[in-house]
C-alpha cells in the first residue's frame, strides 16, 4: 500500500479502475501484440501521473534473472547489474565488468573503479549518490572488447535502467559506452567533453578510468569534462581539483 500512498490522486483512481476491471473478469493485460513485462501497458491518457513510479530497477533486475541471453553467461562468476542511488541525477556507464567486478558482482571496484571513486569524490559526490553501471553485465573472457551480439543482448536492460533511474546526466566512460549510447562510430577523443541528447537525457562522453591509468596525462582533460557536468548539475566547484 505504500506505493499507492505515494501515487498521485489521479493515478490512485486509475489503479482502482484497473482493479475493478479485473474483478469483472476483464483481462486488462492481454495485448494484440506481446510486450515486455517491464513496459507499462498503454493507458487511455498518457499524461496520467504516478505510473512511472512503478517502473523500478528491481523490476529490471528480476527480468534479467539468471541471464543466459548471450555467450558470456557460461564463463561469468556474477552478473554485474549496477549500484548506487536508484533516483540519481548523475549516472556513469562504463564498458564491461573486469575480473574484480566479476568476483564481487559490483561495477568499478578494481583499480579503474578506485580511480572512478576518486573522480566522483572530486565532484563533491559519492558512489552512493550516483548510479554506476556498464553497457554489458558479464565479464568478457580475458577482458576482451564486448562483441556486437553481446551488446545487443544487454542494451535493452541498460535502456530500462536509464528509464527507471531518470538521470539528468549520463557520463559515458570510454569508447564502447559512448558509441553504444549515441549509436555512432565517432572516436571518443572527438566525442568527449560535449553533451549529446539521448531521449531527453544529456550524455557527456569522457575517457575511461582504465585509459587514465595507462595515460595519466589525460586526467586534466577528464577533469575538464567532469566540470562541465558539475556546472550542468549546479555542483559547487570551489576548492576541488
Amino acid at each position: 500500500m505504500k506505493i499507492l500512498e505515494e501515487m498521485s490522486p489521479i493515478a490512485k483512481e486509475m489503479q482502482g479502475y484497473l482493479h475493478w476491471l479485473q474483478d469483472e473478469g476483464i483481462d486488462i493485460w492481454k495485448q494484440s501484440h506481446p510486450i515486455s513485462p517491464l513496459t507499462p501497458p498503454e493507458l487511455p491518457n498518457p499524461e496520467i501521473a504516478g505510473f512511472g513510479d512503478l517502473f523500478t530497477l528491481e523490476m529490471v533486475r528480476a527480468e534479467m534473472g539468471d541471464c543466459q541471453r548471450c555467450k558470456l553467461a557460461p564463463s561469468r562468476t556474477n552478473l554485474v547489474f549496477g549500484i548506487g542511488d536508484p533516483k540519481a541525477e548523475l549516472m556513469f556507464v562504463g564498458e564491461a565488468p573486469g575480473m574484480d567486478e566479476d568476483v564481487q558482482g559490483e561495477p568499478f571496484v578494481g583499480k579503474a573503479g578506485q580511480l572512478l571513486t576518486k573522480m566522483i569524490a572530486a565532484m563533491g559526490l559519492s558512489r552512493e549518490r550516483v548510479y554506476i553501471a556498464n553497457i554489458i553485465k558479464c565479464r568478457p573472457p580475458q577482458n576482451r572488447n564486448p562483441e556486437p551480439d553481446e551488446i545487443a543482448s544487454c542494451r535493452p536492460f541498460l535502456d530500462q535502467q536509464i528509464a527507471a533511474i531518470g538521470p539528468k546526466v549520463i557520463c559515458a566512460l570510454g569508447k564502447f559506452s559512448a558509441q553504444t549510447l549515441l549509436n555512432t562510430e565517432t572516436r571518443i577523443s572527438d566525442l568527449r567533453g560535449k553533451f549529446y541528447d539521448l531521449n531527453g537525457v544529456k550524455v557527456l562522453p569522457t575517457f575511461h578510468p582504465a585509459y587514465l591509468l595507462r595515460n595519466p596525462g589525460e586526467k586534466k582533460r577528464v577533469w575538464e569534462d567532469l566540470q562541465v557536468i558539475m556546472a550542468e548539475l549546479n555542483l559547487p566547484r570551489e576548492g576541488r581539483k
